[in-house]
């Protein structure tokens, strides 16, 4: 029998007390955000309370917040999102944990709660740059070995910061700095003079 919103946060209240830092129901669905530093305990209780049973992991990603509400956002710049299900209670659940230091982003990782984590975290890893403490083998998934920064960061540049191309007289691929010009692409509209009249 499916519960509702506010009984699925009361018992996440009751659960995780003090380390549940703020929960809103908005769009009917439930956010909740956590302390980083509590964040390895409270998913376990998540996974294991009888009253929760949160024992699918559907996604988990990287944010970045660093041009957040026009850059008025005075918050952590990273986070990680999590979605949870509980097929046993048939209910959803998001969780956000910031990530405490902006200059080196971690988290611990949760690979041993749910295994499914593992590429998540790698991903999130090589978009993003957050470390997952504890993870079994954190290296780039979609990125190449010889990438240069975290692409889905708000300030890595566009045209990126290495190119590689094949050199016949090496007989490899070779990585050298981007040749692109960067520019700024502001897109025309064009219209008929009567477009859409009529109609």
């Amino acid at each position: 029998m499916s519960r509702t919103l506010d009984a699925l946060l009361l018992s996440l209240q009751n659960a995780l007390g003090e380390s549940l830092v703020r929960a809103q129901i908005r769009l009917d669905e439930l956010t909740i955000e956590l302390r980083a530093d509590r964040m390895a305990e409270v998913m376990k209780v998540l996974h294991d309370h009888p009253d929760l049973g949160f024992s699918q992991l559907t996604d988990l990603c990287g944010m970045d917040y660093q041009a957040y509400q026009d850059g008025t956002w005075d918050g952590p710049r990273f986070a990680v999102v999590i979605h949870l299900l509980s097929i046993a209670h048939n209910q959803r659940l998001r969780v956000r944990v910031f990530c405490e230091n902006d200059e080196m982003p971690m988290v611990p990782s949760i690979t041993d709660i749910w295994p499914s984590a593992n590429w998540f975290e790698r991903e999130a890893f090589d978009l993003f740059g957050i470390v997952f403490d504890g993870h079994p083998d954190l290296r780039r998934i979609l990125t190449d070995y010889g990438f240069i920064g975290h692409p889905f960061r708000k300030d890595f540049p566009l045209s990126g910061n290495v190119e590689m191309r094949y050199d016949p007289t090496q007989g490899r691929v070779i990585y050298q700095p981007v040749s692109i010009e960067p520019r700024e692409i502001t897109p025309r509209i064009v219209r008929e003079a009567h477009y859409g009249e009529g109609c």
